[in-house]
């Protein structure tokens, strides 16, 4: 009798050994798992902040399309009516002279990429030149040797929309500094009113 409770005993042992053996490596799993789960989420959500950056970039992006699109389309607008604003104006000039404005008119026609990239540099200058000066003091003195910087001269085969860029910058500085004179001359006479 005691053969079969050894045997028994000893099959009761087998069993509680392997099934500590399994919980041991379900719960291994299970941790593995979880930990499988922790990173996966994680790249789950770098992944959704890079998506929605991406949709933010996007529409940045569309935005400035469509910006640059109605720019492009206003732009052709006013070479439409400038061109027949030429037209009209051609005629009354002398045969000298309308064979010198064709001639311009046919090189300002033919814009050619590194034209184009001048053109796109001296629109950048202008661009930074009237940040900065925006951004600068208006009594501040220009140190010794230093002169006014001046916005780089348009050649003929620049064309309109350069031109046209330049001379809205310049009027913008001649605003900039008339309104620096009406100021000073509002402080000149502050100071005789005090004398």
């Amino acid at each position: 009798m005691m053969f079969p409770q050894s045997r028994h005993s000893a099959s009761s042992q087998q069993l509680k050994f392997t099934t500590s053996d399994s919980c041991d490596r379900i719960k291994d799993e299970f941790q593995f798992l979880q930990a499988q789960y922790h990173s996966l989420k994680l790249e789950c959500d770098k992944l959704a902040s890079e998506k929605s950056e991406m949709q933010r970039h996007y529409i940045m992006y569309y935005e400035m399309s469509y910006g640059l699109n109605i720019e492009m389309h206003k732009q052709a607008e006013i070479v439409k009516r400038l061109n027949g604003i030429c037209a009209q104006v051609l005629p009354y000039l002398s045969q000298e002279h309308q064979q010198q404005v064709l001639a311009a008119i046919e090189r300002a026609k033919q814009v050619t990429p590194p034209e184009m990239n001048s053109i796109i540099r001296q629109q950048l200058q202008a661009h930074q030149l009237s940040q900065l000066q925006g951004l600068a003091l208006p009594m501040t003195p220009l140190p010794l040797g230093l002169s006014q910087p001046t916005l780089p001269a348009v050649t003929t085969s620049s064309g309109l929309f350069s031109l046209s860029s330049l001379l809205a910058s310049q009027a913008q500085l001649a605003k900039e500094e008339k309104s620096r004179d009406g100021v000073d001359s509002h402080r000149e006479e502050d100071g005789d009113k005090s004398d």
